[in-house]
């Protein structure tokens, strides 16, 4: 048998280092069980993932202004050509492959600002090029949620149903699945697959303590709270200041992180508003990065949710500013449902209490978090092994591959 052709397909190299990760958990299991396979990726940042991740990758829209506002006659038609000209190259590209991937990722999700012509439009398309060519579509380990918004909320339904696999990250995200009308009694739910990284070591207990990681984003609410965006994103940066600025009043050494390339203007007001140099941003081009910089932290505050995903992955004390219903929910299931403040309506005075209270409970949750790691990296362990009995045989595949694969 010739070697499986395997196709990864999301928004990688555009930026989000949470998206970039689901990719390099995946890549990372695919090399060690299945190193036989021909990967590649279709995705928003061809060039960046070639670099960084050795992997050959093609452009996910043909329209190279995708992302732009279209003000002008020439980019309204382009992105009207792109969308047709992408629902042939996604089919042909789709046909290459002997399985195309959905790695991890609120693929599914409308937690963000979004277009229904965008990722869901481009989901559809993989999906339903994947049915009529007889190629599986895996959606593994994906976050989703419900949605106000008609289109989109079409777009998706249809995208889950036409895929051949389905997986979550969280009950959540299967039961926003289920209430859009799919049938989800054979899905699984495992965790997100970033769990599945290697974990930095911790830092030393005995030297100095750490600074306080604070983890921004440029938040301006959900796909369904487009008319409040400026109004939610002039709170949520007053707020993040004033907390950011009473704990540098105190003597705390604060580092901001970002998760996104969008965040970068949060973290520059925020510098330029405190004015401090116990306050420094740090450079993080990968949730690798995150991981290293909240192991040597003493408390991470974190909005964005592979943010939050790091920070409890190296065991360090997190409290969660939730944006989602998904950040509450991996509070809750990892034991610390109470560390956990709200994004759209923030108070630094409160929010600084819940610091406060974290820090002193801080013993209790380190062991919370060593104790529910392992948890979870057994979760997206079974996930792989699913994942296996989805790829071809082939005679190259190592032999506990070809015993298990049916």
């Amino acid at each position: 048998m010739t070697s499986p052709r395997v196709g990864l397909f999301g928004l990688f190299g555009s930026g989000n280092v949470g998206n970039d990760g689901s990719l390099v958990a995946v890549l990372d299991h695919l090399r060690a069980d299945r190193p036989e396979a021909e990967v590649d990726a279709l995705c928003g940042g061809p060039e960046t993932v070639t670099a960084r991740y050795g992997i050959p990758a093609a452009r996910l829209h043909w329209f190279r202004g995708e992302y732009r506002t279209a003000a002008r006659p020439g980019d309204v038609a382009g992105k009207g050509v792109g969308k047709l000209v992408d629902a042939f190259r996604i089919a042909a590209w789709v046909r290459r492959h002997d399985l195309v991937i959905v790695p991890g990722t609120g693929i599914l999700e409308s937690t963000l600002p979004l277009r229904p012509w965008g990722m869901p439009y481009s989901l559809f398309l993989v999906c339903a090029a994947g049915r009529l060519l007889r190629t599986p579509v895996a959606l593994v380990g994906v976050g989703a949620s419900g949605t106000g918004s008609r289109p989109v909320r079409a777009l998706t339904r249809w995208a889950a149903r036409l895929a051949a696999y389905r997986s979550y990250r969280d009950t959540l995200s299967r039961d926003a699945i289920r209430a859009m009308g799919v049938d989800t009694s054979r899905d699984e739910v495992y965790a997100d697959l970033v769990f599945a990284l290697p974990t930095p070591p911790p830092g030393d207990p005995s030297g100095p303590p750490g600074p306080v990681c604070v983890g921004v984003m440029d938040f301006g609410g959900s796909n369904d709270e487009r008319d409040r965006a400026e109004e939610l994103r002039s709170r949520y940066l007053d707020g993040m200041t004033r907390f950011v600025r009473a704990l540098a009043a105190e003597g705390r050494p604060v580092r901001l992180l970002t998760g996104d390339d969008v965040d970068r203007p949060v973290t520059e007001a925020i510098l330029e508003a405190v004015d401090s140099p116990l306050v420094t941003a740090a450079a993080t081009a990968s949730l690798g990065d995150l991981m290293k910089e909240m192991a040597v932290a003493d408390t991470v505050v974190a909005t964005r949710y592979h943010n939050l995903v790091c920070a409890l992955k190296v065991g360090t004390p997190a409290l969660a500013v939730s944006y989602a219903a998904k950040s509450d929910r991996l509070m809750a299931d990892m034991g610390l449902g109470e560390h956990c403040h709200p994004a759209r309506d923030i108070d630094a005075g409160r929010l600084l209490e819940q610091f406060r209270a974290l820090e002193r409970d801080r013993a209790e949750v380190r062991r919370t978090l060593a104790e529910g790691n392992p948890v979870l990296a057994g979760r997206v362990r079974r996930q792989f092994e699913a994942l296996n009995a989805l790829l071809p045989a082939s005679d190259a595949a190592p032999d506990h591959v070809r015993q298990e694969t049916p």
